[in-house]
């Protein structure tokens, strides 16, 4: 198995540690069964791929051995965020038959974390994503892995999270707080329930809790005696 060096873009703070691992809780509180998990958001730019790979650090740090698997086979910005090398092959040589399991699974300079990049962006990232092949992936990792997590493209643009969920344990749906519009996320949550009705939590991200705000007026003052 190669070896990813990754790079943080940003160390995250106190606050933002403990917001993880109360969704890390949270998750494992939802029952034993639900170990492969898709995140999928409405739009672009909403935090999926930040929430998803955090969550996977987070469980990882607290001794799972996690896997994260980039399934954003249409616009990834997971190794240029992470500054990742050496990346040959990814998702999508599996799900094409260009290369096995073990070719694709890489272990990180992150304890206990592993990696399935997307690889290359295919021309046909839906049909790939359905064909069995990912069946047969997901059964395969579940015998080495206690949890994986699938970063999935915006469900609201395209169906590929959707066809990801429909083969996975349970889905989070990552929302920013005072930009989603309602009409688009009940749109959205309907689909993903559709696809499987295990929809284990949703997260508000870029909350702002400066005062003033209504997230601020709300838990500031709980977050402050805490956080200071």
């Amino acid at each position: 198995m190669d070896k990813l060096e990754l790079t943080d873009a940003k160390e995250l703070t106190n606050q933002e540690k403990e917001v993880y691992r109360t969704l890390r809780t949270n998750l494992e509180f939802t029952g034993v069964e639900n170990r492969v998990i898709a995140v999928t958001s409405c739009g672009p730019d909403e935090g999926k791929s930040t929430v998803s790979y955090n969550l996977g650090r987070t469980l990882a740090s607290a001794g799972r051995t996690t896997l994260y698997i980039d399934a954003d086979m249409r616009k990834s910005i997971l190794a240029n965020r992470h500054q990742i090398q050496g990346i040959e092959k990814g998702l999508s040589h599996y799900l094409s038959g260009q290369a096995d399991m073990t070719e694709v699974v890489y272990s990180t300079n992150k304890k206990n974390f592993f990696m399935l990049p997307c690889g290359l962006f295919p021309v046909n990232p839906t049909e790939l994503l359905g064909n069995g092949r990912l069946d047969k992936l997901l059964e395969g990792l579940k015998k080495t892995f206690d949890y994986i997590i699938i970063d999935t493209p915006p469900l609201g643009s395209v169906i590929d999270a959707a066809v990801v969920a429909k083969r996975c344990d349970g889905s989070v749906l990552v929302l920013e707080a005072d930009r989603t519009p309602k009409s688009m996320a009940k749109s959205v949550k309907e689909q993903l329930h559709a696809a499987n009705p295990n929809i284990v939590g949703v997260v508000l991200n870029k909350v702002d809790t400066h005062k003033g705000s209504y997230y601020g007026k709300k838990y500031g003052s709980y977050y402050g005696k805490y956080y200071k």
